[in-house]
This record gives C-alpha cells, sequence and structure tokens, in this order.
C-alpha cells in the first residue's frame, strides 16, 4: 500500500471515516465531496483510491486527509485471477491499516475498489455504508447491500433494485465549487471568448473513443450552422492528438485537453454539453443547469447509463443520442436545436432543477455521524437520523492547481 497524507495528528475522540471511492471519477469525486463535508464536522477522513492514474491525479491536491491506494483491478473478461488477486490484497491492505486505527464508519462509493475496505471494516466492528450514483447498482454494491449499516442512492429507482431495508435517497454528492457563476469569466479563465456560445464535450473522467469520433463526424454541420461554435473538448488519455488534428482541419476554435481537474470552470463555461451518462456526471449538470445531449456508453454494465439518461430525458432534462448507428448529422442537429432555441434551452434548465440535490453530501455526512454518534456507549437509539442536513456549509478542502489549468491564450 502506498499512503500520503496531509492529515492533523490522529486525535482521541474524533471519529475516523474511511471513504472507498477509486477506480473512476464517477465514484472518487462524489467520495470527495463527502470527506469535504465529514472534515468540515471535525473528522479525521481517509480516502481509499485505486493505482490509477485519473485517481492519484485527482487527490493531489487533497488537504486534511490521508490518501490510501489499494491495489485494486477491475473485473475484465480472461482477467478474473488478476481481480481476485487484488481482492485479497485489497482486503489485507485495508486490514492493515485499519489495525493501526480503527475506523468508526466505512463508506463505499461502488466500483472495484470498494467491497475489500467494508469487508475490512465490518472486521474492525465499524458501521459501514454504501453509495449508489446510478439507476441500476454495480455488482460491488448489489453484493455489498446484505451487509452494511445503511444504504444511499442517487436515482429514486435505486433502492426497489438494492437488498437492503434501510435506504436513503441523497442524490448524488457533488463538490461544493459546482455552483453556477458567471459564463464569461469561466470562458475566459479557460482561454475561451468571452461571448461565444460554447459547447464541452467529455466521455468522463477517463474519456470515450466513441464520443470523440461522433463529435468529429458533427463538426462539419454544427460550423455551418453555427460557426462561431467554440469548443471545450476532454478527450482521454488515447484521443488527444487525434481530435486537436479533427478541429484544426476545420478551423474550429477549440481547447482539447486528455483531462481538467476544474471541470467547475467547463461547466460554467458552456452553452450545451455533450456527455456521457454516469451519475456522477449527471448530477453534475444538474448543479449547473447546463443542457446536455447525452451518449450513453453503450457496454456500460447492465446498460446503466442508458437508463440514468432515460430518466432524466423522459423529464425534459436532456436528449439521448445513442452511439451505435448515430450520425454526426444527428448528434449536429441535437446540439443545435439547444444552442439556436433559447425557449428549447431554458426548458431543460429548469426541467434539469429537480435532479438537483445540493445537500447530499451533507445528509450523508450527518446521517454517518448520527450512527457513529448512536453507538458509542451510554447513548441511546438514533433519535437524528431524520433531521434535515447543515445548510449553508459550502467550503471546499481542494486547492486549485494552476498547472492544470490551460493557458489564457485565444482557443487555437
Amino acid at each position: 500500500m502506498s499512503s500520503r497524507s496531509n492529515l492533523r495528528a490522529a486525535r482521541p475522540g474524533h471519529p475516523l471515516v474511511a471513504i472507498a471511492c477509486g477506480g473512476t471519477g464517477g465514484h472518487l469525486f462524489p467520495g470527495v465531496a463527502v470527506a469535504e463535508q465529514l472534515l468540515l464536522r471535525d473528522c479525521d477522513v481517509t480516502l481509499l483510491i485505486s493505482p490509477k492514474e485519473v485517481d492519484q491525479q485527482a487527490v493531489r491536491n487533497a488537504i486534511g486527509m490521508e490518501i490510501a491506494t489499494l491495489p485494486a483491478v477491475g473485473m475484465t473478461r480472461g482477467q478474473l485471477g488478476a481481480f481476485f488477486a487484488g481482492f485479497w490484497k485489497s482486503y489485507r491492505t485495508a486490514r492493515e491499516l485499519f489495525a493501526r486505527r480503527p475506523p468508526q464508519a466505512v463508506l463505499a462509493m461502488g466500483g472495484f475498489t470498494s467491497a475489500p475496505p467494508v469487508l475490512a471494516g465490518r472486521a474492525a466492528g465499524a458501521a459501514t455504508f454504501l453509495h449508489e450514483s446510478n439507476t441500476i447498482p454495480g455488482k460491488a454494491n448489489r453484493w455489498l447491500a446484505h451487509g452494511v449499516t445503511q444504504a444511499f442512492v442517487g436515482f429514486p429507482s435505486t433502492a426497489g433494485r438494492l437488498h437492503h431495508t434501510n435506504i436513503l435517497r441523497t442524490g448524488t454528492p457533488v463538490r461544493p465549487q459546482f455552483e453556477r457563476g458567471d459564463a464569461s469569466a469561466a470562458r475566459v479563465a479557460l482561454g475561451a471568448h468571452p461571448t461565444r456560445p460554447l459547447l464541452l464535450v467529455t466521455g468522463g473522467s477517463q474519456g470515450a473513443s466513441g464520443v470523440n469520433d461522433l463529435v468529429l463526424r458533427a463538426l462539419p454541420a454544427l460550423l455551418q450552422r453555427a460557426p462561431e461554435l467554440q469548443f471545450i473538448h476532454l478527450t482521454g488519455p488515447t484521443d488527444v492528438e487525434k481530435v486537436r488534428a479533427g478541429y484544426h482541419l476545420h478551423q474550429a476554435r477549440a481547447v482539447v485537453r486528455p483531462f481538467l481537474t476544474e471541470m467547475e470552470l467547463a461547466l460554467n463555461a458552456a452553452t450545451v454539453a455533450v456527455s456521457r451518462a454516469g451519475g456522477s456526471s449527471l448530477a453534475e449538470l444538474a448543479a449547473l443547469r447546463l443542457p446536455s445531449v447525452l451518449i450513453p456508453y453503450p457496454t456500460a454494465a447492465d446498460n446503466h447509463q442508458f437508463h440514468n439518461a432515460s430518466a432524466f430525458a423522459e423529464s425534459g432534462a436532456a436528449l439521448i443520442v445513442e452511439q451505435h448507428g448515430a450520425s454526426g448529422e444527428q448528434l449536429a442537429a441535437a446540439v443545435l436545436g439547444l444552442i439556436a432555441n433559447p425557449a428549447a434551452h431554458a426548458a431543460m434548465a429548469s426541467a434539469l432543477e429537480r435532479w438537483d440535490m445540493p445537500h447530499a453530501a451533507e445528509l450523508i455526512a450527518e446521517r454517518i455521524l448520527a450512527l457513529v454518534e448512536s453507538r458509542l456507549p451510554g447513548r441511546g437509539p438514533l433519535a437524528t437520523l431524520d433531521a434535515p442536513p447543515k445548510t449553508g456549509v459550502r467550503a471546499s478542502s481542494f486547492q486549485h492547481a494552476p498547472s492544470d489549468l490551460p493557458s489564457s491564450q485565444p482557443l487555437a
């Protein structure tokens, strides 16, 4: 296990909460949001992440919490041996970590890093929790649900798909910096023109070649009908040069990056987004009221991204273009229908409000602490489980790294 820490020294009487949230940004960033709320409530926090580069980069500016890397690997076809070996090593690593200082609670945010710490936490006597951000629960959470103390869900339909009697819909936590701000200022910070419409393209924290290719096919139609359109395109690590070449070929104004830490800037800068449909991405779109065209990842487990996207689309909060069989013209028409039609844009922004649950992280932190306190010697039954979360707590324990921002030069 590798571990680093900006953590204050362990303090007797202050609860420790371990949060297993590695693997993708969709698991990690909601976990960070909960961690920040726990820090504000005078807890100590350990984040348990994977060795993947997206995890390591995303937490490098964590302040006030311990970061521990578990040797977990995802389950892929033909690699079951590696998965189970990683599972066992992660469990032993978590047991060793918890032996040095037992946590009072362990929260799993889903994904392949989540199960070993929950099992290790149960063995150490901790209360255990999980959060599921998607409509269709992942395999790890379906398995863990039988034994955790409480489950939290992002979508109302998810509760019926988890076998647990104590489920609360909290929404999916979003980091506090994801608040609506000045679009012109955000564009200038990213090197874009302050008043021209901007399309944000993102395939999630690891990018998406299917999204990248479809947007490149849509470019001629987009630029023909909206010649002032500019782009922020987050490609993931493999397609950066190909996508840059595509924009250069069409002489489009674009910033092309593999990954952007300051996603709140990109979302505030955008007029419309083209995005995958993971639960965390949708929560961020709702928080910023950003209309979007969703391209669900077609091979996601149990097709959960399509079900996520459908829930948004049925409420008028997004449009869907399915990756398989879609043409660039279809995508361009969907995007331009939102950019060129202010009434449609405004209606979608309004529909997103119902999906925004800005106090999700606070509510989860409050529930965890209430249950931890109820287990202390001399305490009676949990009496505050239905109390509303504290509001107005918006401070962030993450600091922006200037090196993560593109230069403020005009888009090339």
